[in-house]
């Protein structure tokens, strides 16, 4: 059942989030303006944040191995990770309410500079996870490297930089990102703010992913086949005799 939802929230999720921010603005608007609205549906939004909220932590540690395969864009990438949308949804109601306790201050004349303070975080916060789960995949392989997409940033690692995924089985079921070390740290292409070496493994099982990284990078006439529906067979047929 939480598989079923999970896949459908990733599948549709940017519907999802539009309505999510229309509800969210609404219920903000309502409280500001309209209070004995906001009061009549703050019980049913807030049952419905705390139910996505409880999606989001049974989800989170759900990894499947496997990738997504992306014929357009010649990739395989990391499946999107329900969790980041549901969080998101549930946050939301949150958001919403402190924005509309702003609002409200602001229509009684009494906003203060705190009341932005406030209010600011929050709205960022939203921004910035609305915009991880719209993007979808955290990590892409293609035939030129790997992708890794953050809140802020991406990087692009060639495969001739030689990346290895540190993917112990202590740490593989709790971690969200593991370390990633590279031969040749000097041909990684950065774009916006990004932290120190990490791969991101909220949606896919570390090992199967660490031992598709390592395939690659040991075998480079496989490469050019990346993307395609066959590689990826043959890939999942090699891990499986191989990465146990």
């Amino acid at each position: 059942m939480i598989d079923a939802i999970s896949a459908a929230v990733a599948r549709h999720r940017r519907p999802i989030l539009v309505t999510g921010l229309l509800v969210a603005g609404g219920n903000a608007a309502a409280m500001g303006y309209a209070p004995d609205v906001a009061r009549a549906s703050s019980l049913p939004l807030l049952l419905l944040a705390l139910t996505f909220l409880l999606l989001a932590i049974i989800s989170i540690g759900k990894r499947s191995a496997a990738l997504v395969v992306l014929p357009r864009s010649a990739a395989f990438a990391s499946p999107v990770p329900a969790w980041r949308v549901l969080l998101t949804l549930g946050l939301l109601g949150q958001s919403s309410a402190t924005v509309g306790a702003y609002l409200r201050s602001t229509e009684a004349g009494i906003a203060t500079t705190f009341d932005v303070l406030v209010s600011l975080p929050w709205l960022v916060l939203i921004g910035l996870l609305v915009a991880a789960a719209w993007s979808g995949h955290s990590v892409r392989l293609s035939p030129d490297g790997v992708r890794t997409t953050g809140l802020l940033g991406s990087r692009m690692i060639p495969w001739e930089a030689e990346p290895r995924v540190e993917a112990s089985s202590n740490d593989m079921q709790s971690r969200l990102r593991l370390p990633l070390t590279l031969g040749n740290p000097t041909l990684v292409r950065r774009r916006g703010v990004v932290g120190r070496p990490a791969m991101p493994v909220d949606s896919v099982q570390p090992r199967f992913l660490a031992s598709a990284i390592d395939h690659y990078v040991a075998h480079p006439g496989h490469r050019a086949a990346i993307g395609t529906p066959d590689e990826y067979r043959r890939l999942v047929a090699h891990l499986h005799g191989t990465a146990g």
